[in-house]
């Protein structure tokens, strides 16, 4: 036994944790070894493994026994800026991971007291004074892989053996891919294939792998956030990038210019659509993936984060005969979902509902949806205008981008049509401003707007963990919550788990703003009022900004203070 392996058992022994008998039938087990392919067990393996004892058991024996404190890493939330502190390959090698960090002091969970040397060495490199925690091994590797991906070397292990067994991911685009090389290919379509199922286990929404000067980079953002995961050899870096062009049918010859294709995949039974763009870098091509699921989307309008009074708003909107309604906001601030699930709500036999859409993102069933398609003039506008010769009650636009496409749009909410559609702006009254910018008359904008929706995207609790805090008088104060509020709300915050991967937040929520269009506002449109008069008016008449919705969100406990700071850092409110 190594010198650690046989202190921790016989401290076990004595504490009464194991009897000698234990320890003798796990040798004998241990001499019965004969497969020489394989190390033979340990007798705390075999212990464990016979459930004389478990490794949380002998973790806390070890912690007790050096007066250190036994910790959970699976109950541990890591904050994102350890990640760039200490790096996988420092984690790896010296089997630590990291809890917080306080100053020059960082604590960090190991499972070996005993190996002072790996402390001082890794506290050198860092620069910073080490406070261990004593968790299990396997607990930290575990731990290690939901931090920061897959190590090394698994991947280097996949690469070796990637011609053994079949394939988890199947790809529509492989049947057309070209032929040549395709016998030596095994390990980068396997390694590949390993990058999109990760992400997709992960609930990544993007994949980006991004060329560097010295490294590949891959991250995945979840819920919002970016995750450095283990990075790919250098070396490979061509090879993945020509395996992703062949794969979304792009040209792997052309690289002085972005190119945009699409992946289809097949996983565990579920269709999914992977948009790709490449984008010229100096160190090579940056590939982005957007992952979509085709099958579509059932979200409901509480789904979505809207409270019963807004919901209620909502639901009388879109059920309007005609007008147009906009839902604006940033790139990825859940616009199109919100869309669908309006689609969906209304979605009956009665209704003939038709999309155009750049691209259609996800199927819905008992709609029609038409792609655009630039390179035969399919554009948003012509195919906008010959949808309205096919007598739709509801027309949604994926995007007004240009004023041909608002013109028709509006004219057609005029005409007895109902319109959704998104706009990119800051907040709701904003959109009036946009229209009026692309060139339309503020009379149409005035006579057609029913109601404009800006909302964001906040990280809901994860459920698993969440536990009820205290926030401090300076949390209450960055949203002005008064103690009146704070004193009947329920503030919570994750701990981190497995189940949110140690962040303390799984899925996301929307923060809504909604300015509802009456005569008063319509007349105000028409004058060419400004977004600032718009938005005093719009307030003295009941609207809520984001950042209020968020507060709300933040006092039922679905959310944290700093989710709703850091989103709604722009609105004062």
């Amino acid at each position: 036994m190594t010198s650690t392996e046989d202190f921790v058992v016989q401290l076990a022994l004595t504490k009464g944790l194991i009897t000698q008998a234990q320890i003798d039938t796990a040798r004998e087990q241990i001499a019965q070894h004969t497969d020489l392919s394989t190390p033979p067990p340990k007798v705390a393996e075999v212990l464990i493994k016979e459930k004389a004892v478990t490794p949380s058991q002998l973790s806390k024996l070890l912690a007790t026994e050096f007066g250190m404190q036994s910790v959970d890493v699976n109950m541990v939330r890591v904050p994102s800026e350890l990640i760039n502190v200490l790096p996988r390959e420092l984690a790896t090698r010296y089997k630590v991971f990291p809890i917080s960090r306080d100053g020059r002091k960082m604590r960090v969970a190991i499972s070996d007291p005993l190996d002072v040397q790996a402390l001082d060495e890794l506290g050198y490199v860092l620069n910073l004074t080490l406070e261990p925690c004593v968790s299990p091994a396997e607990d930290i590797k575990q731990a290690c892989d939901r931090l920061y991906g897959k190590d090394a070397a698994s991947l280097e292990k996949m690469l070796e053996n990637a011609g053994e067994g079949a394939d988890e991911l199947v790809t529509a685009n492989d049947a057309d891919a070209p032929t040549e090389g395709k016998e030596n290919d095994g390990p980068i379509i396997k390694l590949v294939h390993s990058i999109i199922m990760e992400a997709i286990q992960r609930r990544a929404s993007d994949i980006h792998l991004e060329p560097m000067e010295k490294r590949f980079r891959v991250r995945y953002r979840v819920d919002g956030v970016l995750l450095e995961v283990e990075n790919p050899p250098k070396r490979l870096q061509a090879s993945i990038l020509s395996r992703l062009k062949i794969m979304s049918n792009i040209s792997i010859a052309e690289k002085r210019i972005p190119q945009d294709g699409r992946i289809q995949v097949n996983t565990g039974g579920k269709s999914l659509d992977l948009r790709v763009s490449s984008l010229p870098t100096s160190h090579g091509e940056s590939i982005v993936m957007r992952i979509l699921d085709k099958e579509g989307l059932s979200l409901g309008l509480p789904e979505l984060g809207f409270f019963s009074d807004d919901r209620a708003s909502m639901e009388r909107l879109i059920t309007l005969p005609d007008g147009l309604l906009l839902v604006t906001g940033p790139t990825g601030s859940g616009k199109t979902t919100t869309l669908y699930s309006c689609l969906h709500f209304i979605n009956k036999p009665d209704k003939k509902i038709i999309t155009v859409e750049d691209p259609v993102e996800y199927q819905l069933s008992g709609i029609n949806q038409v792609p655009v398609r630039h390179e035969v003039g399919m554009t948003f506008a012509s195919a906008l205008r010959s949808m309205l010769r096919q007598a739709p009650n509801i027309v949604m636009v994926g995007e007004i981008r240009d004023l041909e496409t608002a013109e028709i749009a509006i004219n057609a909410s005029l005409t007895g049509h109902m319109v959704f559609s998104t706009l990119h702006t800051n907040d709701a009254p904003g959109a009036i401003t946009r229209l009026s910018d692309i060139g339309v008359k503020p009379f149409l904008v005035s006579t057609a707007l029913r109601a404009a929706l800006a909302q964001r995207l906040v990280r809901t609790v994860c459920k698993k963990c969440k536990k009820p805090y205290t926030p401090d008088a300076e949390e209450l104060r960055s949203l002005n919550i008064t103690p009146a509020q704070a004193s009947a709300a329920t503030f919570t915050k994750g701990l981190g788990c497995p189940n949110c991967n140690g962040t303390g937040y799984r899925g996301r929520y929307g923060i809504f703003e909604i300015f509802l269009v009456n005569e008063e506002i319509q007349r105000m449109i028409y004058d060419g009022t400004g977004t600032g008069q718009l938005r005093e008016k719009a307030r003295s008449l009941g609207m809520r900004t984001m950042r209020e919705d968020g507060v709300r969100k933040v006092l039922a406990g679905a959310t944290t203070i700093e989710e709703v700071v850091s989103i709604t850092v722009g609105d004062a409110g």
